[in-house]
């Protein structure tokens, strides 16, 4: 009887590690998230300027992110684009809740079931135009605008942020809105 909990029991915490593993939610090494961090100035649309390509945005371009609060305090997170090899719209839902307190821009994001990701808002004008986003780590990047088009300005130190945390800025895809 002993012998069949402790099996019992060993397979539930080997199970809870392996989520707690699968649902990695840290930050690049080097990159700090912003704080403060203004929520509701952050809901609303986003157009995705880059990103480091990955299989679920394989072929998209014309991407947004809008977030919106539910009810229950997390943030619902829509993602759409447009697969110009397909032909069709893709859209992902799913949502984001903070790691620690509201006021520091680390949150995980899941859009499958218990499983979370890392979403770290690491650089972020003063008016919330512009966004660098980092994701667990160095494979994760992204460049976000309130609008279709970000300033050189704002991109170039953007970039020079990403170069020395380590990314590979080269490797950026350059997202289309037409």
């Amino acid at each position: 009887m002993n012998s069949k909990y402790n099996k019992i029991l060993l397979a539930l915490v080997i199970g809870a590690v392996a989520v707690n593993l699968i649902s990695c939610v840290s930050i690049p090494k080097g990159a700090k998230a912003v704080k403060p961090f203004k929520k509701d100035k952050y809901l609303g649309k986003w157009y995705e300027i880059a990103r480091m390509d990955f299989k679920f945005e394989k072929n998209l371009n014309n991407v947004t992110a809008t977030y919106s609060l539910k009810d229950d305090g997390s943030i619902k997170v829509d993602n759409r684009g447009y697969n110009y090899v397909k032909k069709e719209w893709k859209q992902s839902v799913g949502k984001a809740k903070f790691v620690k307190d509201e006021d520091e821009a680390r949150l995980k994001v899941s859009f499958f079931g218990p499983f979370y990701a890392g979403y770290n808002v690491i650089q972020i004008d003063p008016d919330y135009k512009y966004a660098l986003v980092a994701g667990n780590n160095l494979q994760y990047l992204w460049i976000l605008s309130r609008t279709k088009i970000i300033p050189e300005t704002i991109k170039s130190v953007y970039l020079d942020t990403a170069r020395k945390l380590g990314y590979e800025t080269g490797d950026l895809v350059w997202t289309t809105h037409n």
